[in-house]
């Protein structure tokens, strides 16, 4: 269903005032409607606004002032479904791979333990429009901050200056990814992270010149 279906034809609103407050009760409210939606069985292309703003209790306008449609409320919905994105160290470059690696592999048990959250990926891997916003706000961001511990680990002399980073930072998240996403099956350890991370760095460190 089309979202231009799903809101009335009227005149245009002027924009609210800058610095308005938001409830954040209000909009956890609507983000738990479409989960529960979601959980119901309600497929995304039958998630019109007006049924998620009839689940939640509040007005479509309400839902209007927070997000443009239903493509962006969905992102929020991905967002929330998951585990919440780490605090780095920042004590060296192998303790912030591994926390990072950690939250991948949170966010796997979560995927195998949630039925709403596995419900929410399918359902979102079904829309090219819904996918493409949720990788642009928030994989590559992700993506963004581990290739910046890899680089200062380069800058440090934690990681061979030879090494293309994109390339390093695959090796790290494939690693964890081949486990959460291909392997469902397979065991998610406490300490898998830094298995990981500490195996492909006995590769990947500078060579020390012997002492002589």
């Amino acid at each position: 269903m089309s979202l231009a279906a799903d809101r009335p034809a009227q005149p245009a609103r002027p924009a609210p005032a800058r610095g308005r407050p938001r409830s954040e009760s209000v909009e956890r409210a609507i983000i738990e409607g479409v989960m529960k939606l979601l959980e119901d069985g309600v497929p995304l292309a039958d998630l019109s606004i007006e049924r998620v703003a009839r689940t939640a209790g509040v007005g479509k306008a309400t839902i209007y002032r927070r997000w443009s449609g239903k493509e962006e409320l969905f992102v929020d919905v991905m967002r929330a479904a998951e585990p919440p994105d780490p605090e780095l160290p920042g004590t060296s470059m192998r303790d912030d791979l591994v926390v990072l690696l950690e939250t991948l592999r949170r966010r796997g048990l979560a995927s195998r333990s949630s039925a709403i959250m596995h419900n929410v990926y399918v359902q979102a891997k079904c829309s090219p429009r819904i996918w493409a916003a949720y990788e642009a706000s928030v994989i590559a961001p992700r993506r963004a901050l581990t290739l910046d511990v890899l680089r200062r680990g380069r800058r440090d002399g934690e990681l061979r200056t030879d090494v293309d980073v994109e390339v390093v930072h695959d090796m790290f998240v494939g690693a964890m990814l081949v486990r959460t996403v291909l392997r469902p099956e397979a065991d998610l350890p406490e300490g898998l992270p830094a298995e990981i991370v500490d195996t492909l760095l006995a590769g990947l460190r500078p060579v020390r010149p012997p002492v002589s």
